[in-house]
């Protein structure tokens, strides 16, 4: 009886893993996500850069598509809420122009909009980008995106 109960003891241990085992394979899984996690994270911010970039295109077809009905983009005071609610002083407005609403853009701030446009385009249309602050290197805009 004592030899059928040490090969059943034997056949426990065998089966399962050891502290040991168990450590080096979460020490080998964290240094894997070290390697890998930067690499995703640079590209969450790519993608969501490129997600602006795409609304702003959408944007400015709205845009285009106020123009054609309106005869005029809208103003700066009337901003970008024209697409979606019929500004007092517009005829012909055939909206809304954006069926979802006025997106806001990845980094959850709204896209600004100037008309007529200082950098040589019918209207400025841009994110502040992920630091939201305007004026700087990481902005997406409509007058450089060409």
């Amino acid at each position: 009886m004592n030899d059928v109960r040490r090969r059943t003891v034997r056949s426990h241990a065998r089966r399962a893993f050891t502290l040991i085992e168990l450590l080096l394979v979460m020490v080998i899984l964290a240094v894997l996500a070290t390697l890998v996690l930067p690499r995703f994270t640079g590209r969450a911010e790519d993608t969501k850069k490129t997600a602006a970039a795409a609304d702003i295109s959408n944007i400015e077809l709205a845009l285009e598509m106020f123009e054609k009905d309106c005869g005029t983009y809208p103003s700066s005071q009337e901003g970008l809420a024209a697409l979606v609610n019929q500004p007092g002083n517009v005829q012909n407005w055939k909206g809304p122009y954006l069926k979802k609403g006025l997106p806001k853009d990845p980094w959850g701030n709204p896209y600004l909009y100037r008309c007529p446009g200082q950098y040589g385009v019918d209207f400025d249309l841009y994110s502040c980008g992920p630091n939201g602050q305007e004026g700087d290197d990481d902005d997406i805009n409509n007058w450089t995106q060409r």
